[in-house]
């Protein structure tokens, strides 16, 4: 059997097994028969992380009508930005998500999002160019980025900055991520984790302008006549299966990070990893978009994130780091430039015999990364108010900690890390008590591959000829970061290309007969 075929195979069974409760994938569980104060710590957690989207009013039931202008499939940030554009363009949108609230991996998202020669930027008195931008990402895919995707990805970075920033949504709080040579992560102002925040002021946005959301809204087929995307069938977890019409379809679906059986088909040696994905991210959009005659790019392009809490499948963001922090061996030693692409520091780390490592930070780091704080909730943690007692709390040699955050502090204050040659995050030294540790290891993080889109997000067929009605964007998409995505560009990706899918939808519905 062709190799496309068993994939497109797998993501059909993957989306019939969502449906009976069986499509979700973890880790064992590290507390069982450890009582329930674990548990009830892991699920404050999550209910943490998605407060917002949760005490949320969704449009009921009663009011779904039987057409819209647009239908778009997916409430994470591409497809709210979508939705808000087709809006403003004058259409009647509607978004349709399958899990109980909005947000999707979105929600999950922590160190920010990455624009170049934005207002903020140029307040800040931070010099970047779109240029730049562009060369650094393109060498983080390590040239294999498509081309056209990438020029106007740098291009409208700025924009989208400006546009959420018009919607209340401010980040202007700017740090710096692997790959990257100037600060350009752009995070909400008191520097917390970007997602939630984000979630929670598109939803705000998406209400007040009185689009309706569904959620246990599971899209499981793209209608369509004389080879155009012409509506939705729908199935609603307590009222059963639906078809709405619509002038065209978005696709914001998301990525396949959390089905393992697509995982395990195109990416073997992934088997075993934790995933930071939410359960909702299981390819349904790519089987629908393929049935349609959509094709894909790049699906064996799998990141895998270096910095993941692995009891809990947690992501600790990637502005630990560029605040400052260092990763260290159970031997207290560093053995990385810790800013370096993601793909480099998962794999030095997989190098190491416990395939573990420690993120060691200062309270300067931690007033800075405010996302510490969640992790903090979590029980993720270790703080001591010495050097000698944090190393003692996490078991490794104190001479050994001591010696190397001394060696890095004077790197720190020389401007110049010698051992690894790293260049960024080192604003600060770590000589501020109290000192923090949380062990981490690699997980499954994102998925680069996706459906082929060209810049105006119409979905390609083969022959790389649009199908008329059907756009996409986001993680449903490939092809943008090439073989590795640089932290930050996620939730540029979703924003930028999600405005453009409800722009070009638009535009394509105003025609439509």
């Amino acid at each position: 059997m062709p190799k496309n075929t068993k994939i497109a195979l797998i993501l059909v069974l993957s989306i019939l097994l969502v449906v009976t409760g069986c499509g979700r994938s973890t880790k064992p569980d590290t507390n069982a028969g450890k009582g329930n104060a674990a548990q009830e710590e892991k699920d404050k957690g999550k209910k943490d992380a998605t407060s917002g989207a949760s005490m949320a009013k969704y449009t009921p039931i009663e009011e779904l009508k039987d057409s819209y202008d647009i239908v778009i499939v997916g409430a994470g940030g591409a497809g709210m930005s979508a939705a808000l554009e087709a809006k403003a363009a004058g259409m009647n949108p509607v978004i349709l998500e399958k899990m109980p609230v909005a947000g999707g991996n979105t929600s999950k998202a922590s160190s920010g999002m990455n624009a170049s020669e934005t207002k903020f930027q140029k307040e800040q008195g931070i010099s970047d160019s779109n240029d730049l931008f562009y060369e650094e990402t393109l060498k983080g895919g390590h040239n294999t980025n498509n081309k056209d995707m990438l020029r106007f990805f740098v291009d409208h970075s700025a924009d989208a900055i400006e546009w959420l920033d018009s919607l209340g949504i401010t980040l202007n709080n700017i740090t710096i991520t692997g790959g990257m040579s100037e600060k350009r992560t752009h995070r909400p102002q008191d520097g917390s984790a970007v997602g939630q925040y984000l979630v929670t002021g598109l939803l705000k946005n998406v209400q007040e302008q009185g689009i309706p959301i569904f959620v246990n809204a599971n899209v499981k087929e793209i209608t369509k006549q004389d080879g155009k995307a012409n509506g939705v069938k729908v199935l609603f977890t307590q009222h059963g299966e639906k078809t709405i019409a619509a002038k065209s379809v978005v696709i914001t679906a998301g990525g396949y990070g959390a089905n393992m059986d697509i995982i395990a088909e195109v990416r073997p040696d992934l088997e075993g990893y934790v995933t930071t994905n939410q359960e909702g991210s299981t390819g349904d959009g790519i089987a629908m978009i393929e049935k349609m005659g959509g094709t894909t790019v790049d699906m064996d392009q799998i990141q895998v994130h270096p910095t993941v809490q692995q009891e809990n499948s947690y992501l600790i963001g990637e502005a630990v780091r560029g605040e400052g922090a260092i990763l260290i061996t159970s031997k207290g030693e560093r053995f990385i430039n810790e800013m370096a692409a993601r793909d480099s520091v998962t794999a030095a780390i997989n190098k190491l015999p416990e395939k573990n490592a420690f993120l060691v930070f200062d309270s300067g780091v931690r007033s800075r990364a405010t996302a510490v704080e969640q992790y903090e909730k979590m029980g993720f943690v270790k703080t001591k108010d010495t050097i000698e007692a944090l190393a003692d709390e996490i078991g490794v040699p104190a001479d050994q900690l001591q010696k190397t955050l001394d060696t890095w502090n004077r790197a720190v204050k020389n401007k110049k890390d010698a051992e690894f040659g790293r260049k960024t995050g080192m604003d600060h030294d770590l000589s501020a008590a109290p000192y923090y540790a949380i062990r981490i290891g690699p997980g499954i993080h994102y998925t680069m591959g996706g459906v082929k889109i060209n810049t105006n997000t119409e979905v390609l067929d083969k022959k790389g000829t649009p199908i008329p009605g059907l756009f996409a964007a986001g993680e449903v998409t490939g092809g943008l970061h090439g073989e590795n995505r640089i932290g930050g560009n996620s939730v540029a990706e979703i924003i930028i290309f999600g405005r453009q899918a409800g722009i070009k939808s638009s535009e394509y519905a105003k025609t439509a007969k």
